[in-house]
């Protein structure tokens, strides 16, 4: 068994360097398919919250990296690793897991498939990585100035997010129920965009019963209010939503002064907020 872990964890690595060639930020896994590591701070409840600042490793995806260096010290730090996790939401792919899983008693496939239908979005050609239970994950690239958040069963029965903070398991990693596997024909490319229909899906929903301001039109003031209402940590989101539904409504190109007052009222800058709309221009067919 020693051998045989020690091989898992030989291949782990191998396929971590090369996730990290293709710009993934990984980590070491173990057969459980939670982070090996342990947080260095697990005995200190009264310890401030620290996600690396301290220097030592456990600290989840926090560790993640692309630095080869950093990932063989990683995994020298957790010889009993057998897989490896691919964190989410980070550049150059901000990448976007949908988790079709199988244990739900649920065809989270046909669910997919009647989103896609009923909100007119196709899933492009992408990598996709069969699990040893038989789901499947899709991995899809989302904008730089977008925060999608995890879920689980929000976007249908079946169907969970992997978004900024979470990670996926990686191909060629081993746990305790097999072997995760690319699926034939898609190891090559690259993670395709994620549709602005499908993106827009993922995004928190709008809050509802706020009062909207005199100014901003008739229209779009429940979008300028929605963008009012962000808290720090959703200010880039909730602006990304609105002016993707004031682009779909047609009334995008006279609610950019508003919503970029509204952003600025958040406390995002200018700039941040004129790159975001523009962002949502260019995902629903527009131009900035």
């Amino acid at each position: 068994m020693a051998t045989t872990d020690r091989q898992a964890t030989t291949l782990a690595l191998a396929h971590a360097l090369s996730a990290a060639e293709r710009g993934l930020a990984v980590i070491p896994l173990s057969r459980t398919k939670l982070p090996a590591l342990r947080s260095p701070h697990r005995d200190d409840p009264s310890a401030p919250p620290c996600h690396g600042e301290c220097g030592r490793f456990g600290h989840g995806i926090y560790d993640a990296a692309t630095d080869p260096a950093r990932i063989r010290e990683l995994f020298a730090a957790a010889p009993w690793a057998t897989g490896y996790g691919i964190a989410c939401g980070l550049p150059p792919h901000h990448l976007i897991g949908i988790d079709l899983d199988t244990k739900s008693g649920t065809d989270s496939s046909a669910a997919l498939r009647e989103l896609a239908l009923r909100h007119l979005f196709t899933i492009p050609d992408t990598v996709v990585v069969l699990t040893p239970s038989g789901g499947r994950h899709l991995w899809l690239s989302g904008p730089p100035d977008v925060v999608v958040p995890n879920s689980a069963g929000r976007l249908a029965p079946g169907i969970d997010i992997r978004g900024a903070g979470g990670y996926l398991v990686g191909p060629g990693s081993r746990t305790e129920h097999g072997l995760y596997t690319t699926a034939p024909g898609t190891a090559h490319l690259a993670p395709a965009a994620c549709p602005p229909a499908l993106l827009r899906l993922l995004l928190p929903p709008p809050r509802s019963h706020h009062p909207t301001p005199p100014s901003t039109g008739g229209h779009g003031q429940g979008l300028v209010q929605f963008v009012l209402a962000a808290h720090e940590g959703q200010r880039n989101t909730r602006l990304f939503w609105a002016a993707c539904r004031a682009y779909e409504d047609g009334i995008g190109p006279a609610l950019v002064d508003a919503l970029v007052d509204a952003a600025l009222n958040t406390g995002l800058s200018e700039r941040e907020a004129r790159a975001t709309i523009a962002s949502a221009a260019r995902m629903t067919g527009h131009r900035p």
